[in-house]
């Protein structure tokens, strides 16, 4: 019994290292993503004004790096969300001991 317990404590305090882990990486996506999508948007305005065929292609990267950028941190919420239902389990498996 001793032995499970341990082994649970210390797959929460992975899952919790990794939680930490994941929510800064997703705070410094986020605030990419918005400086990137201030870019795009400005790269995008650009374009509409403009017949030059290079402000579209940029205002078409930026929009890939924005569209990107918005996968990732879909990415990095639902890893969350996967992370603390595990530490809930175990938590719960915790507490049954």
């Amino acid at each position: 019994m001793a032995i499970s317990r341990w082994i649970v404590e210390r797959r929460l305090r992975g899952v919790a290292t990794r939680l930490v882990a994941a929510r800064a990486e997703l705070g410094i996506v986020v605030e990419q993503a918005a400086a990137v999508a201030d870019e795009a948007d400005d790269l995008d305005l650009r374009a509409l004004m403009s017949d030059a065929p290079l402000d579209r292609a940029e205002a078409r990267e930026a929009g890939g790096h924005r569209t990107a950028f918005q996968r990732e941190a879909s990415r990095l919420r639902a890893e969350i969300l996967r992370l603390e239902a595990l530490q809930d389990r175990l938590l719960d498996r915790l507490g049954g001991n």
